[in-house]
Order: C-alpha cells, then structure tokens, then sequence
C-alpha cells in the first residue's frame, strides 16, 4: 500500500536558477548551469540524498546500540555514463566513524541495516544504479 504522495515545487527563478521547495517547506537555490556551482545541482543534490539517508539511519542505529561516537561522516560518489541522460550507474558510500571503543561488528550492521532495509532513497536510486559501501573507524582518545 502506498502512503500519500510527497509534493514538491520547482520555480524558475531566470538564468538558469531554480527555487525548489520540497514539502518541509524549506526553499533551496538549484543551479543548472553546471559550470556556474553558485548552489545545488540536482545531481549534487542526488549525491547529498543518498548520503543524508543512509547518514540518518547509521548514527540512529549506532545510538542506540550505545556506541560512543563522537563524530560521523559520510563520503559519496557517484559514476555516470558518457552517453545522454549520463545517469548515474554507481554510488560508493563510506562512513567514517569517529569514537570511543566503537564497535566493528556495530558499524558494519548499521550500514547493512541502512543499505538493505532502511534507506529509502539507496531503494530508490538500486534499481538502476548500484550501491556499494565501505567503512572506517577512528578510535579517539
């Protein structure tokens, strides 16, 4: 069953600009003139969903497995074909996970977690594209 349909608005805002709103209601710049970068492109934007959805999921499950980080980031990139739309085939996806004593075993379940059940957007982008994921851990004093 599928849940009511999400709404957004993109207005042109001239010189290749755009004001998209997504249902949060918070306004974004997007900038599709790609040699410009004064804001967003929508792949750029692409590249940031996927990594802020798997971002969200891991650092839930890490907190509630009661690990002690004390910083997290996540790296994405992404491969793209030659030939028009030049959609993208591949994402890489590394987390890097800064702490106290944090568990490997805790990390690698987050991330599987993440990319098998919970992010929505890595579902929505593997049918065409493919996810890989990688991790590190830096123990801090």
């Amino acid at each position: 069953m599928a849940s009511d349909p999400y709404k957004a608005t993109v207005k042109w805002a001239g010189d290749d600009l755009f004001i998209g709103t997504p249902p949060s209601g918070h306004a974004l710049v997007i900038d599709s003139k790609g040699d410009r970068r004064s804001a967003y492109s929508p792949l750029e934007m692409l590249l940031v969903a996927v990594a802020a959805c798997t971002a969200a999921d891991v650092i839930s499950i890490l907190l509630k497995k009661r690990q002690n980080v004390t910083n997290y980031d996540v790296e994405v990139s992404g491969t793209r074909v030659d030939d028009h739309p030049r959609k993208f085939i591949k994402f890489h996806v590394h987390h890097i996970v800064h702490g106290r004593s944090v568990s490997e075993k805790a990390v690698a379940d987050a991330v599987e977690l993440s990319d098998q059940k919970y992010c929505s957007v890595g579902a929505t982008v593997r049918p065409t594209a493919e996810i890989t994921t990688s991790f590190e851990i830096i123990d801090v004093p």
